[in-house]
């Protein structure tokens, strides 16, 4: 039995034959489709739980670096220091163990010219934001 069907787009869309001699199909087991759609499903799962994992370590990054900042505000704000602070200029935090105290100083470690004083442990080069804020400066290297 021939159907007749003149339009020769819709023969080619059919996803079955429409006439005797057309491309051979079989059926598709349901188990095996399952099987690939899972497979499918499984792997576009998995390539967007990756990327949001990976955007989720991004954001705890973020957040550790905001929690550093923070702290370093505290120190700062804790210290002792006897001169005007500018935004935008770096100084250093240092323990003095003599004293018991944290205090905050224009020179550095390297910046003395007899060595730094043996009571100072240097706990951070520091820079005061515009926000008020202090953040740690990256060592030089």
């Amino acid at each position: 039995m021939k159907f007749e069907d003149d339009d020769p787009a819709r023969r080619a869309v059919l996803p079955y034959p429409m006439e005797l001699g057309g491309q051979k199909f079989d059926l598709v087991e349901v188990k095996q489709q399952k099987d690939v759609m899972l497979n499918v499903a499984r792997m576009y799962a998995q390539q967007e739980y990756d990327r949001i994992m990976e955007m989720v370590g991004v954001l705890q990054k973020q957040a550790a670096d905001l929690k550093r900042r923070l702290d370093i505000t505290d120190m700062v704000h804790a210290a002792e220091y006897k001169f005007q602070v500018y935004h935008g200029q770096t100084y250093w935090l240092a323990r003095d163990t003599s004293r018991n105290v944290t205090i905050l100083q224009h020179l550095g470690p390297n910046d003395w010219s007899s060595g730094a004083p043996a009571e100072y442990d240097y706990i951070a080069e520091v820079k005061w934001l515009g926000d008020h804020t202090w953040v740690e400066v990256p060592a030089k290297t």
